[in-house]
């Protein structure tokens, strides 16, 4: 899968969780970009995540992302 796809999903998946169709994340977005994003809609998002590309997160992946960029890498290691 290529990354501008990891994006592109990305980008539906937060939209969704966040109820913002203006959303476009990009690598360096973080929680602090987008106003709704605290700790517990942090774990919606990361669910939303691991079932939209079929996937799971380890509790250290979860706990040591700093941003959106480093959940794509993740993802595109895990489909490939």
């Amino acid at each position: 899968m290529e990354r501008k796809e990891i994006f592109e999903r990305l980008n539906n998946v937060f939209r969704d969780v966040f109820d913002d169709e203006s959303i476009v994340v990009t690598d360096a977005t973080t929680s602090n970009d987008i106003e709704d994003w605290d700790s517990l809609e942090h774990i919606n998002l990361i669910v939303a995540v691991e079932q939209e590309f079929g996937i799971k997160f380890n509790m250290g992946e979860v706990t040591t992302m700093k941003n959106v960029g480093e959940m794509a890498d993740i993802i595109e290691n895990r489909v490939k």
